[in-house]
């Protein structure tokens, strides 16, 4: 095998590893940074309802931030330690990232970074399902 087709097969895989790792580790993460935006915007809510007209619309979202609070928490801790799942996923991801660099460079690490976050946001805009 030609050195390129190996170096391009590490490749593929660490892109792929990467992937797959990130997904599982921001079904976690996200959980938290959509609480923050939740919070946000049931505050928003709760200003411009001043007559209270939607008040159990607003309700039921509040409760919703709740239980995907409840949700993240779960997944993240087991009492005040991190869930062993999590931390081993944070582990993973870090060990990952260190071995793209030695064996690709930092520019790839970055681009790999960079596919990723269009692959996802990309996902987002072709999405079919509401809520």
């Amino acid at each position: 095998m030609e050195k390129q087709d190996s170096k391009n097969l590490k490749k593929r895989y660490l892109i792929w590893f990467y992937k797959t790792t990130k997904e599982a580790w921001d079904k976690v993460e996200r959980k938290f940074t959509q609480v923050e935006i939740d919070r946000a915007i049931l505050d928003e809510l709760n200003k411009l309802d001043s007559d209270k007209r939607a008040r159990g619309f607003i309700d039921v979202f509040a409760n919703y931030i709740r239980n995907k609070e409840k949700k993240g928490l779960d997944l993240k801790y087991e009492g005040n330690k991190l869930q062993p799942e999590y931390h081993f996923l944070g582990l993973k991801l870090r060990a990952i990232e260190k071995v793209i660099v030695e064996e690709l460079g930092k520019k790839a690490l970055k681009e790999i970074k960079s596919l990723y976050e269009k692959e996802m946001t990309e996902r987002i805009l072709k999405s079919r399902e509401h809520k």
